[in-house]
């Protein structure tokens, strides 16, 4: 006999996702892949110049693809949901605020923007409304 308690209980948690929650979904898995292709590149570039910073960067870039995905994993399995709606804000915040940083020739001078960048923080900024709504909405 089989137990299918299981699955019913993860699809009305999936059944349960608006498309608010879709939209949210959808723009942290661009900004996870982004991050995975430039951490990947980081680490790459650690690995054939042996540059200690390219390696934190590609770390840094790694666990960033982590917690855009397990926040991404919670949301979509029901788990903590307001929770991460209120963690995910600032962790996307600070995303946009170490890229800044970090790319900026000179402050306030902004930095350049490449189109992967681009579709990066339009993502999100998109993502902060989307977690800003549903916090609201949910808790």
């Amino acid at each position: 006999m089989v137990d299918d308690t299981s699955a019913t209980a993860t699809a009305g948690r999936i059944g349960s996702l608006t498309s608010t929650h879709w939209v949210g979904v959808a723009v942290a898995v661009v900004s996870a892949l982004v991050h995975l292709v430039l951490g990947v590149g980081f680490v790459s570039d650690f690995l054939d110049t042996g540059l200690t910073v390219s390696l934190a960067m590609g770390v840094s870039f790694l666990v960033a693809t982590a917690g855009f995905l397990l926040g991404v994993w919670l949301v979509v399995t029901g788990q903590l949901r307001p929770t991460v709606y209120l963690l995910g804000i600032p962790f996307t915040a600070g995303q946009i605020v170490l890229w800044y940083v970090l790319n900026s020739p000179g402050l306030p001078a902004p930095p350049p923007i490449n189109p992967l960048s681009a579709v990066d923080k339009v993502a999100q900024v998109v993502l902060i409304a989307v977690l800003v709504v549903l916090y609201r909405r949910e808790s």
